[in-house]
Parts: structure tokens; sequence; C-alpha cells
């Protein structure tokens, strides 16, 4: 059974496929009521599973009248794809801004899930068994390199 994080998350991603701007703005209250939980529940799934490492920008409005909005960020041109990586890459990156990155492809379906699961499984803190910030600096140089080669064609 999946827990309640997962289910707003689903809805949450529901709402945004449904919109015409890729944006949705929500009430928190109100969607606590929804799902029968604690408004706290919300700010985590936000903070947790909308980040701008997986391509979400999150604005909140706090107040009577306050809303949170969530936009999906699109990713690139594919003929731009090896600037983006290379901007949102870096010289060093740490695996949780790693992660997203391959998240943020994955949803837009630029890679894979198998795809997916071995960038992960090449970048993760247990394959590249250096110390920092040389891990960070190895990972960076990794996943630019193989995320250039699969998506510039």
């Amino acid at each position: 059974m999946r827990n309640i994080s997962d289910l707003i998350e689903q809805y949450l991603k529901q709402m945004l496929d449904g919109s015409n701007e890729g944006a949705v703005e929500i009430q928190r209250n109100d969607l606590a009521d929804r799902f029968s939980c604690v408004p706290s529940q919300i700010n985590y799934v936000i903070s947790t599973r909308f980040t701008m490492e997986k391509g979400y920008m999150v604005e909140s409005k706090r107040g009577g009248g306050g809303y949170i909005r969530i936009q999906r960020i699109d990713l690139p041109a594919l003929k731009t794809i090896r600037h983006h990586i290379e901007h949102t890459i870096g010289n060093c990156v740490d695996q949780s801004a790693a992660e997203g990155l391959i998240y943020q492809l994955l949803e837009a379906a630029l890679i894979t899930k198998r795809e997916a699961n071995l960038l992960r499984s090449a970048v993760s803190r247990e394959t590249i068994a250096l110390n920092l910030p040389m891990r960070d600096e190895m990972r960076a140089r990794l996943l630019r390199s193989m995320l250039i080669s699969l998506l510039v064609k």
C-alpha cells in the first residue's frame, strides 16, 4: 500500500499534468483536509518531492489568502541540453543534486528507467569511494560524460 506522501505527490502531479500552464496553486489546509492529514505533511511532500533539482519551482504566500504555487520547469530543447547539463552539474556535484537531475531527466522521458538506475549506481558514494571534495568532482565528470553520451545525438 502506498503511503500518504506518495498519494499527495501523485495527486499534485496529476493536477500539474492537467494544467495548461504547467503550474498549480493550492491551499495547504484544503489539501490537508482532502487527505485527512496535518498541513505539515503537505509541507513535507512539497519540500522533498517538488524541488528545483527534480524540475519544480515552488512559491508560497502566507496569510489569509495564502497559497502554494508549484510550477514544472521544462528542460531545454535537446539541442541545448549539453549546455544545461554542464551548467547544472558544474565542476562538482553532490549525490542529492545528481539524483535530482537524473530524476528530472527520467520524468521528462529523456532517459529510460534502466538508464536512470545505471546512472544512479555509477554516481553513488559507494561506487565512488573517494574522500570529499574529490568524490563530488569525480561524480560531476562521470555524470556529465554519461549524460552527454546519452542525450546529445
